[in-house]
């Protein structure tokens, strides 16, 4: 399958001028072939703290636009958007739109305690794997990065991880070396799609990747709006697995 990812400036706190922005990288996406788009965290609003003001219902704004892009280009597309919960404060959930109407969610684990997330978004507990097309998918938002214990959990029934982010200048060597390494330490490939620009006083560097099962880069992006395409195959998984068995050996 081809994956497509935007890295884009957000528009702070401006759904709708975000969502202007990204029919048109969504129908270039469309156009070179790919079958499953994946956009920033928080695409819509940017990483905001003033959840109040930015949370949405289940079928609001954001969840509707992903929709509509799914089933008007008849792919998969896929970003975090700020949800509504009946207990009280929102999630931060990565929603999974299908072309038949599908939709996978899945709340991030890890709040962002040193940015204050934890005080605004209710943390989720599971983990959630969907079926795209034949890629089988594994979610995970932004601070998951740093937890390899959630990616080996998921190995075995996971061919290419999906990490999309709002990850800020300062840490990219992080970032970069922590996708990377989810993907030699997994044997899949990593999708990691970041943000560009500057949104709540913070800079963001891009620096989105899409790493192979074996680490190697086969689509990188620098700092800059941009569109990264790369097709991931789950018969490179399987046969990199094969000749080199790290996960049997994994206790």
């Amino acid at each position: 399958m081809r994956v497509a990812g935007i890295q884009s400036d957000i528009v702070w706190e401006d759904p709708e001028a975000n969502f202007a922005k990204l029919r048109t990288w969504v129908a270039a996406a469309k156009a070179s072939g790919a079958g499953l788009v994946v956009l920033p965290e928080m695409f819509a609003c940017g990483f905001s703290m003033n959840a109040e003001a930015i949370a949405e219902d289940v079928e609001g704004p954001s969840t509707s636009f992903l929709g509509e892009m799914a089933t008007t280009h008849d792919l998969w597309v896929t970003g975090t958007v700020p949800l509504r919960q009946a207990s009280g404060r929102p999630r931060n959930e990565m929603v999974l739109a299908g072309p038949g109407g599908e939709r996978v969610r899945y709340a991030k684990m890890h709040p962002f305690t040193f940015a204050g997330e934890h005080e605004h978004y209710d943390a989720g507990s599971q983990h959630v794997r969907a079926v795209v097309g034949d890629l089988r998918v594994t979610l995970f938002v932004c601070y998951d990065l740093r937890f390899a214990d959630e990616f080996w959990a998921n190995a075995h029934d996971t061919d290419c991880y999906i990490v999309v982010a709002n990850w800020p200048k300062k840490r990219r060597e992080h970032w970069t070396t922590l996708l990377r390494a989810r993907a030699i330490e997994n044997q899949a490939y990593v999708v990691g799609i970041n943000r560009v620009g500057v949104g709540g006083a913070m800079e963001y560097s891009g620096d989105s990747r899409i790493f192979d099962p074996w680490g190697e880069p086969v689509a990188a992006a620098a700092m800059a709006e941009t569109m990264l395409l790369a097709d991931v195959d789950p018969q490179v998984v399987a046969q990199a697995r094969a000749n080199f068995p790290v996960l049997k050996d994994r206790r």
